[in-house]
């Protein structure tokens, strides 16, 4: 799960970034979404979670270079349960179902809302897709589903740094080899090109492949998305 320093540190990077009004309108919302959490810790009645408002209008409020970073925030503030994070996540747009995606690894510590990344790995939007196999599939995705995944992102172009600890989980795999050399020659066949991060894929199954590291797209890894 992601700790308190990277979060103090994400959101230092923020206010860095963010306008006079803008980091006010940040220090409301996510004092709404801790109280709100506090509340519910409690079991005390309470108004309606605007923390949630405030999430939808983040990239108004924050624009969309920083909009990923402040809803991050905000779901970090109110540490909403599986059930209303997949409420929010039906419910939002793609920019606001990827802030979730990204958000998940420092918010369920277990697979129930794997759901969500098996969603997301249905679409073909990219960005979606690129969250999607951050670090909470590397930790809960079953293997049959990770190495779907990984043909995803060939398939949709998504570059292969962004799926998370793809080293440790590539290596030794011969399923995950099989399926590559597959869609290799699918390819070839076709007369089309074979992506190159295939062949990295192919190579770090190796059980002996050396581990080059990835750049995991996490919750805390850049606010550059639109929102």
């Amino acid at each position: 799960m992601t700790g308190t320093s990277e979060i103090i540190s994400l959101r230092t990077r923020l206010e860095t970034g963010l306008g006079g009004a803008a980091r006010a309108w940040l220090d409301q919302a996510t004092a709404e979404a801790a109280a709100h959490r506090e509340r519910l810790e409690r079991a005390e009645p309470g108004p309606t979670a605007t923390w949630e408002l405030r999430f939808a209008e983040a990239g108004r409020r924050c624009g969309p270079d920083h909009a990923d970073a402040a809803r991050i925030l905000l779901l970090h503030a109110a540490h909403p349960t599986p059930v209303t994070l997949a409420r929010i996540y039906a419910q939002g747009t793609a920019a606001e179902r990827r802030a979730v995606l990204r958000a998940l690894p420092h918010l369920v510590p277990g697979p129930d809302a794997l759901p969500l990344v098996e969603d997301a790995l249905r679409t073909n939007d990219t960005s979606l897709v690129a969250a999607a196999v951050g670090p909470y599939a590397a930790a809960h995705l079953p293997a049959h589903d990770w190495r779907h995944a990984v043909l995803k992102c060939l398939f949709t172009g998504v570059p292969l740094d962004a799926v998370a600890d793809l080293p440790r989980r590539a290596s030794g795999d011969a399923e995950l080899a099989r399926m590559l050399g597959d869609y290799a020659t699918e390819r070839s066949a076709a007369g089309r090109p074979v992506p190159g991060d295939l062949h990295r894929a192919m190579e770090l199954t190796e059980p002996t492949a050396p581990e080059s590291p990835s750049a995991p797209v996490g919750p805390l890894n850049g606010e550059e998305q639109e929102s």
